[in-house]
């Protein structure tokens, strides 16, 4: 008898915690229904994926002129990643003075230090100013090895081609991508200035 009435309540036991690992599972099911897959956005592929690695890198950070906004100094985006403007006239960049030895202009586009005077370049698609008329391989060669269109001269500070050139290919290749998409703005930038070597 009693061993009847031990089965019995252990029978009970178990199919009331089947009832409520069901009940439970039905109710969180309810609750939370399952999210459907994420759709793709519209555009998306390479150009789309240029186009955030363009803003998160800072690239209009310099080669975008910056203006005074309501807010304080600002990228110009009517003159999207043109670089230096070609209409801007500066006088020789201050010397150097103790610890400080670098200077730069008010609209980011144009750095002096040791290496000599730096512009910042136009990367829109103008095939005469920018890079309308760049191969995708020579935009890739020139962040990979630190030299215009891969074997020219050598890319001058503040460009962090170091640290971008850890990008992968299909990174760089998406960047190119977005670069060809952008308005085309006509702006001849100046050739840098190239310090002579110090003398020893």
């Amino acid at each position: 008898m009693r061993q009847g009435v031990v089965r019995l309540v252990t029978i009970t036991v178990v199919v009331g915690l089947i009832a409520w690992v069901a009940e439970s599972t039905r109710t969180t099911a309810q609750a939370a229904p399952a999210k459907p897959a994420a759709a793709r956005p519209a555009g998306a592929g390479p150009a789309a994926r240029g186009k955030y690695l363009v803003t998160v890198m800072g690239c209009n950070d310099c080669h975008t002129p910056w203006t005074m906004g309501a807010n304080g100094p600002e990228p110009d985006m009517t003159r999207m990643l043109s670089g230096h403007p070609a209409s801007m006239t500066l006088p020789p960049p201050p010397a150097p003075n103790g610890p400080w030895v670098g200077a730069f202009t008010g609209d980011m586009t144009a750095w002096a230090g040791p290496w000599g005077i730096s512009y910042t370049r136009n990367l829109t698609p103008d095939k005469e100013t920018g890079l309308g008329s760049w191969t995708e391989q020579q935009f890739v060669e020139t962040i990979r090895n630190g030299r215009k269109q891969g074997r020219g001269r050598q890319l001058l500070p503040p460009m962090p081609w170091q640290m971008y050139r850890n990008l992968t290919d299909a990174d760089l290749k998406a960047i190119f991508a977005y670069l060809k998409t952008i308005p085309a703005i006509s702006n001849t930038v100046p050739d840098p200035v190239i310090a002579p070597p110090p003398t020893q």
